[in-house]
């Protein structure tokens, strides 16, 4: 009995030892195994409800709150514990921006949605330091559940006197009481995540008025990068990146911070709009894009292996379609702010959301495809056509003719479609900026150009728009040709105006001639020495002559109405599109938007002769240096070979013989 006891003993012990060695990788490997699921969004633009996608007939409708609720509610109940995160720009391109600074829908409903983290971008700042200022308390005075805002580069400059301006003052006192920080630490299912936010340079470029500056973001991440391991133990590293992805790789900044933060484990890509179907993995970084306003809800799934590395399980693109269905809380959300936006701001133009204000009997092109191609785009001709339309009718009697209208493709956010369209749809394509009225909406500016510049206008289109894509214009009263195929600045090879029953005038290049932008494509035209290194120069003026100092002094009123407001861009393509012909008492999109008017003429002519004639005092500079330096080279070479010659003749030349 003692020998069994023994033995029984002596097996239990040896049982449990062998449980021991085997349980105990297992329980590391469940520490190890680990899986984080990140949802993300980015470039959600106000786009509370679905948006039109697609071309010619098959367009669709994508996106909406209602429906991308249902789709996180399906994710979620996959992995409730997954991280929703948004990587900036989620307000600005509807009219529900009307209402960002009084009620801040954009940060409340995505409280609603559910979302953990969030990142600004530019167009935060788009109503200036102070209607962020004016957002943020809005939102946390709301009440309202709230995501957190990381924002690590930013920082807030003082005047010459070491003092901040009052608006900067405010948003960084709003920035303390929301709580916005470098960073958050967040931890789900035993894993430390740390999330910080970043502002790229082209986005930064693209925040003239906000007033804050932002630092590098390399720098400014190395440094956040150091805090979360060292300090904080995180492990897993997310960016929220407003930054951006191109096709040109030493140029795609978010491919560049990967390069040089390697550290970082997933970056949430945002600003370009990029639809990334796959994965961009650089070294061990997962980088992630899913297009804007809310069309796909970006799936990522990581798992930590036994080297404690993160690897990529899954990563997909949801589509936010009909199929999903909508949560009607959100709905009624939605319709909450629909009627505040009506209250509070289209009732003041005597307007209102959903009413028709014309029928299109075809479809514009997207936005996207006017990005692709460098033509003339009848949307680009309606919205220039409506600003001189706009000023004649504002200015009544007093009408002063315009010559010119220019619209960058920049400030064109969205497109038309066959079928009714309506007053939202008319603010959501001309839906940026804020007026010196502090009234939501760039207005339209009255400036003048000499001929000579209003030719470099278009060579702005032709050379510059390849450099910067969103120089690209439309320009309303002109018609000019240029060869892509030609030297960069001397693309143009003829300009002419185009009066409005179509002929063609020659254009003085002394004369002063009237033209008419938005407030902020005004600005832009006098820095357009920069972006050409110095070589075109566009200096809008007064009727005067007169350098502009103060644009916001030349801003179009509408005085024939009596009440001085400023005509808004919007506002213009909305009157515009009630003027033509109506059918069944509704205002017809007329035939001729639907085809080229010679505004702008692509000759993609690659002869010789093409590239070399008709050469500006740029290309002729150019050819100037080039056969200079040919001239030398030749002369040099010729110097060379004459010397080599006389030293062959003086090394075999034969001496004289002594007799």
């Amino acid at each position: 009995m003692k020998k069994a006891f023994s033995f029984s003993l002596i097996c239990i012990l040896l049982s449990f030892i062998l449980i021991m060695f085997i349980d105990i990788p297992k329980i590391n490997a469940l520490e190890t195994n680990k899986k984080v699921t990140i949802l993300f969004t980015h470039d959600m633009h106000d786009n509370f409800l679905p948006v039109k996608d697609g071309q010619g007939s098959a367009i669709s409708e994508l996106g909406g709150y209602a429906r991308l609720q249902n789709g996180i509610f399906a994710e979620k109940k996959k992995n409730p514990e997954a991280l929703l995160l948004d990587a900036g720009d989620f307000s600005m391109g509807t009219p529900f921006q009307t209402i960002f600074k009084s009620d801040s829908p954009g940060l409340r409903i995505m409280g609603e949605l559910g979302y953990d983290v969030v990142t600004l971008g530019n167009h935060e700042y788009d109503y200036r330091a102070s209607g962020l200022a004016d957002s943020l308390n809005a939102a946390r005075k709301s009440g309202d559940k709230l995501p957190r805002i990381v924002q690590s580069n930013v920082t807030f400059p003082t005047d010459q006197n070491n003092k901040l301006t009052p608006s900067l003052i405010s948003l960084k006192q709003a920035y303390e009481d929301y709580g916005v920080q470098d960073y958050v630490v967040i931890e789900r299912d035993g894993i430390k995540v740390g999330v910080f936010g970043l502002m790229g340079a082209d986005a930064a470029s693209k925040a003239p008025m906000s007033e804050v500056k932002f630092t590098d973001t390399i720098e400014s991440a190395q440094r956040v990068v150091k805090i979360l391991k060292d300090q904080e133990k995180v492990d897993l590293i997310i960016s929220l990146s407003h930054s951006g992805l191109w096709i040109d790789h030493s140029k795609s900044e978010d491919e560049i911070l990967a390069q040089k933060v390697p550290e970082i484990d997933v970056i949430i890509s945002g600003h370009t709009h990029t639809k990334s179907p796959e994965p961009i993995i650089v070294g061990k970084t997962i980088i992630g894009s899913a297009e804007d306003s809310g069309k796909y809800l970006g799936v990522i799934e990581i798992s930590r292996g036994t080297n404690l590395e993160w690897k990529l399980e899954d990563y997909r693109l949801l589509q936010i379609e009909d199929e999903i269905g909508s949560d009607s809380n959100i709905l009624e959300i939605i319709n909450d702010y629909k009627e505040l936006v009506e209250e509070k701001y289209f009732e003041r133009f005597d307007l209102s959301f959903d009413q028709v204000l014309a029928v299109s009997p075809f479809n514009f092109d997207t936005v996207d495809k006017m990005y692709e191609n460098h033509y003339e785009a009848p949307l680009g001709n309606l919205i220039s056509d409506a600003y001189i339309y706009a000023v004649k009718k504002a200015e009544g009697v007093n009408y002063i003719p315009i010559d010119v209208a220019i619209v960058p493709i920049g400030t064109i956010r969205s497109s038309f479609f066959q079928g009714n369209i309506t007053v939202a749809d008319a603010f959501s394509v001309s839906s940026l900026g804020i007026g010196p009225d502090n009234i939501p909406g760039y207005p339209l500016l009255s400036v003048y150009l000499t001929g000579k510049e209003l030719k470099t206008v278009c060579e702005v289109d032709a050379s510059v728009s390849p450099l910067m894509d969103d120089a690209q214009l439309f320009i309303s009263g002109m018609s000019f040709t240029f060869n892509p195929n030609r030297l960069i600045f001397n693309k143009v090879t003829n300009t002419s105006l185009q009066r409005p029953d179509g002929s063609l005038e020659e254009i003085d290049d002394q004369k002063l001639y009237r033209v008419v932008a938005g407030l902020y494509s005004a600005q832009m035209l006098s820095v357009v020495g920069d972006k050409s290194f110095g070589l075109l120069s566009i200096i809008p003026k007064t009727k005067e002559g007169n350098p502009i100092t103060d644009f916001e002094a030349q801003v179009v009123k509408d005085a024939a109405a009596g009440n001085n407001n400023e005509v808004k861009e919007w506002l213009a393509l909305a009157e515009y599109l009630q003027s033509f012909d109506k059918v069944n008492e509704i205002s017809r999109i007329p035939q001729y938007y639907n085809e080229y008017q010679g505004r702008k003429i692509v000759d993609n002519n690659d002869d010789i002769s093409a590239f070399l004639s008709t050469p500006n005092r740029i290309a002729l500079t150019v050819y100037t240096i080039v056969i200079v330096i040919v001239a030398l080279l030749i002369f040099i070479l010729f110097k060379i070979a004459t010397r080599k010659k006389r030293i062959k003749r003086v090394r075999y030349k034969q001496p004289n013989s002594l007799s």
